[in-house]
């Protein structure tokens, strides 16, 4: 056993090399205070399952990031928030969408993993179960920020589906300016071996009102086994029809290869250039995190004292 592991992302997409420095900074301290808090959580002993949790609510508490405070709008100027979570030695997972109200949306979806007999609730009836739980909610102003205001405005002046970072036009750029926001994800291993994974998203700027994406489906962005956990972000269309997160498992089952090389292959050969990335670990405290596009907002940390934050291939 190498020992435990974590790694987390902030979304992948076309984020330009010379992003500003005010959109760039607070997302990498975001990223460092989050990769923090996960270490501190696995070197005091708390499972990963809690720790993928206890990270990915803080990432959603970051309005930075396209999770919880930060989703974005659909086109009816709501947001519609989903999330799902994953623990590999049981397999047991729970998956929430449609939620408008929720603060912390993953931390539902484990609700849903641990008091019900099945895996995803949507909409209306999540939104009930929720306040059934006593789960933290909060009005709508909560969520509709100026800044995502703005973003709507703008991929609907355009007529697109905004992505996560997406590069604007100039001219989108001169109106609106920072179009850049990302979806949130964590995996994570104990010294046991003991994996989970959890992902969460406001899913697209400008998205018709009821679509779902891959972020609550498990198996796509989404999956822990006894192998590995992996956590997928990047066109959700995309990560669904190659089944990311699961075909990542499956070439380490079935085909012998390791973390790095089953990532990899996913990664080159199962999406789009330009589609995906994910984080992924193994349990035997492997990480690795490859994307196709021009960046991912990523972060890990091993037993061992590795870490490393980073945003394109080589920076």
């Amino acid at each position: 056993m190498v020992g435990w592991a974590i790694a987390l992302h902030g979304g992948a997409g076309a984020i330009p090399i010379d992003i500003q420095d005010e959109r760039r900074i607070p997302r990498e301290t975001a990223l460092r205070h989050c990769l923090d808090l996960g270490v501190s959580a696995l070197k005091s002993g708390k499972p990963p399952l809690d720790v993928v949790e206890l990270v990915v609510r803080e990432l959603e508490n970051q309005p930075d990031f396209n999770a919880g405070k930060g989703s974005v709008l659909t086109t009816q100027g709501t947001v519609e928030m989903e999330a799902s979570i994953m623990d590999g030695k049981t397999k047991r997972c729970g998956a929430v969408s449609g939620l408008t109200t929720v603060v912390n949306p993953i931390s539902l979806a484990r609700l849903v993993m641990e008091k019900t007999p099945h895996i995803y609730l949507a909409f209306h009836a999540a939104e009930a179960f929720a306040r059934a739980h006593g789960v933290e909610t909060a009005e709508s102003s909560h969520f509709i920020t100026p800044e995502n205001i703005a973003r709507l405005q703008q991929a609907k002046e355009f007529n697109r589906v905004q992505l996560d970072y997406t590069i604007p036009t100039p001219k989108e750029s001169q109106n609106y300016g920072d179009s850049q926001v990302g979806t949130v994800g964590c995996v994570a291993v104990d010294s046991a071996g003991n994996l989970a994974s959890a992902t969460s998203t406001g899913g697209y700027v400008n998205k018709m009102v009821g679509r779902i994406g891959d972020t609550p489906l498990i198996g796509a962005g989404t999956y822990a086994n006894h192998l590995c956990a992996v956590s997928a972000t990047g066109i959700g269309e995309d990560i669904i029809r190659g089944t990311v997160a699961r075909d990542v498992a499956a070439l380490m089952e079935y085909k012998g290869l390791s973390l790095t090389e089953a990532a990899a292959y996913v990664i080159d050969q199962s999406v789009p250039r330009g589609s995906c990335g994910l984080v992924a670990v193994s349990a035997n405290g492997e990480v690795t995190m490859p994307f196709n596009t021009i960046g991912m907002f990523r972060a890990c940390a091993t037993e061992d004292g590795y870490s490393e934050i980073r945003i394109w291939p080589n920076n």
